[in-house]
């Protein structure tokens, strides 16, 4: 006897029935016009994301995602693999500045003809001299801790965002290091742990504040910094962890106080969530895991190699494991046999057995036969949103030929080009032009005659800058220099175009080989062919010119 069941409303009423038509439709999805709008259909019924805000959907689980991201980091050589690529890619060991002011729009502003390219290049080298003195300063001034060069502190910051999502630093004027032997320059940079960026006493984002970030809601614009004053995981700054203070992002003329780089998914964003592990950290995990059971397995067959049988019945051992605690007489007789004869062979153990007994080897079927594939396949998944070639991430390049390498590398070098574009601007260029600023007031720079502007009336012409990383490198250094060379002749690439891609200055390159020309011809040594055409052109520029007939 079959019996109707009915699906009651809260209220207690049925529901109406579904006309046949209609179920026909919601089975057949033809009621919305895109498969990724499907709401009743067996793939897409149970996937309901919530329609997040950027910062709604970030800042409330930036501490769990980052912890979990540095603890993978930690024990995992694949991850802290991944992140040193990355780091050591964009930025590298000497990760600084290559002065380019707009000459141009100096002399249409001031109305100089005296800002030229002469001047830019002249006025450049300057800058650069005393941002070295500065930046690479032996007694580390440059760094309010005095423990890194500028350079290091680029790269460790570079590393937070990689690996917290945010890079974080405040700008100090610090007047009292300045005097003979020591700092030449008041400014200091002091690099704060992204972790100490919160909202005062933990509270909820608001119109105004959000991860610590105090923003004005008519543009969304950060204003302003809350920082504590230790880190919540120093028991031995209690006090200070739970107090924080307000810093502003700049003074009233712009120079800036805080710097704060992140990276932007979605627009208006204020903090980052974790870095570039975070799409795959589940993954990456679920593969340590998998490499650790696989590695267990391995050693245990590695190490129980072999057993041996007995006709020993079960009853047996239930019996001698009973109250009494005495042995069956077979088992005492076994192991009296065994005591007693201990033959060895040449350093080996030869086993003789008791009657009965007979050994049995294990069979090692672990680590399984798809192990590798699956890993190498898992590590693809995770180079790709690293955003750098799976054979960089695992350094086996075994697989790869030229043609593939080159292309990987390739796609990699235009993500990592990007990134490092991106923390120049965002991080390390607001630095350069605070640094600027003090040297325009201490330093004696070369300046045109005539009028002037100042600093502050033109700071982003004085402050264009390029910054150098680390050189892309060659594959084939034959055939890719090559084509570098076919380029030049050809006027689609420069000199400094292919020395900026090889992490070089081009002035530099220059100077260097003419010393090298010079200190050839000093020695009596027959020029190599690249300078054998340098020399004739040199003499022919320092002959003097004939006058114009008058």
């Amino acid at each position: 006897m079959s019996r109707d069941v009915a699906i009651l409303k809260p209220d207690g009423t049925p529901f109406p029935p579904v006309q046949p038509g209609k179920a026909k439709a919601l089975a057949n999805n033809s009621n919305v016009p895109y498969d990724a709008a499907d709401n009743y259909g067996d793939h897409m019924a149970a996937w309901q994301p919530y329609l997040w805000s950027v910062d709604g959907e970030k800042n409330i689980y930036r501490d769990r995602i980052v912890s979990r991201i540095r603890d993978i980091e930690r024990n995992d050589g694949w991850a802290s693999g991944g992140i040193t690529r990355i780091v050591d890619n964009v930025i590298g060991a000497t990760f600084r500045p290559v002065a380019k002011p707009d000459y141009r729009s100096l002399a249409l502003y001031s109305g100089n003809k005296g800002f030229d390219a002469d001047w830019a290049d002249e006025f450049g080298r300057a800058v650069e001299a005393s941002w070295r003195r500065w930046a690479d300063d032996p007694a580390k001034y440059c760094d309010a801790q005095r423990s890194l060069t500028v350079p290091q502190m680029l790269r460790l910051a570079y590393r937070h965002k990689v690996i917290d999502g945010d890079a974080l630093a405040v700008l100090h004027w610090l007047p009292e290091r300045v005097g003979m032997g020591r700092a030449r320059y008041c400014t200091s940079i002091q690099l704060i742990d992204p972790d100490r960026l919160s909202n005062p006493q933990l509270r909820f984002d608001q119109q105004t504040m959000r991860g610590g970030v105090e923003v004005d809601p008519r543009f969304d614009v950060a204003v302003a910094y809350w920082i504590r004053k230790a880190h919540q995981g120093d028991w031995f700054s209690a006090a200070q962890s739970v107090t924080w203070e307000r810093i502003q992002r700049e003074t009233s003329w712009g120079r800036p106080i805080v710097v704060h780089d992140f990276e932007r998914d979605r627009t208006p964003q204020h903090r980052g969530a974790g870095g570039v592990l975070t799409p795959v950290l589940q993954r990456l995990k679920m593969l340590v895991k998998y490499d650790a059971v696989e590695l267990d397995a391995a050693i245990l067959n590695a190490v129980f190699g072999a057993y041996i049988e007995s006709p020993f019945d079960h009853n047996l051992v239930a019996e001698a494991l009973g109250d009494d605690g005495n042995l069956p007489q077979y088992q005492t007789d076994r192991a009296a046999f065994h005591k007693e004869h201990r033959t060895v062979l040449g350093g080996a153990k030869m086993p003789i057995l008791y009657p009965g007994e007979r050994i049995t080897s294990v069979s090692a079927a672990r680590p399984t036969s798809n192990f590798a594939e699956f890993e190498h396949a898992a590590l693809r998944n995770v180079s790709a949103a690293l955003g750098i070639s799976a054979e960089q991430l695992s350094q086996d390049w075994s697989r790869t030929n030229y043609s593939s390498a080159r292309a990987a590398l390739l796609e990699a070098w235009k993500t990592l080009a990007r990134r490092r574009n991106d923390f120049a601007v965002n991080f390390a260029s607001p630095i350069y032009g605070a640094f600027l600023e003090e040297v325009m007031e201490v330093d004696d720079l070369p300046m045109p005659s005539g009028q002037v502007p100042d600093y502050l009336e033109c700071r982003t012409e004085y402050c264009r800058v390029k910054w150098m990383g680390p050189g892309r490198g060659w594959i084939d250094p034959v055939d890719e220099k090559a084509g570098a060379i076919l380029g030049i002749d050809a006027g689609l690439s420069t000199l400094e175009m292919e020395c900026a891609e090889q992490g070089l200055e081009l002035e530099e390159v220059l100077d260097q080989r003419a010393r090298e020309i010079k200190m050839f011809e000093d020695r009596g040594i027959a020029l190599p062919s690249w300078a054998q055409d340098a020399v004739p052109a040199r003499e022919a520029a320092k002959k003097p010119q004939n006058p114009e007939p008058t």
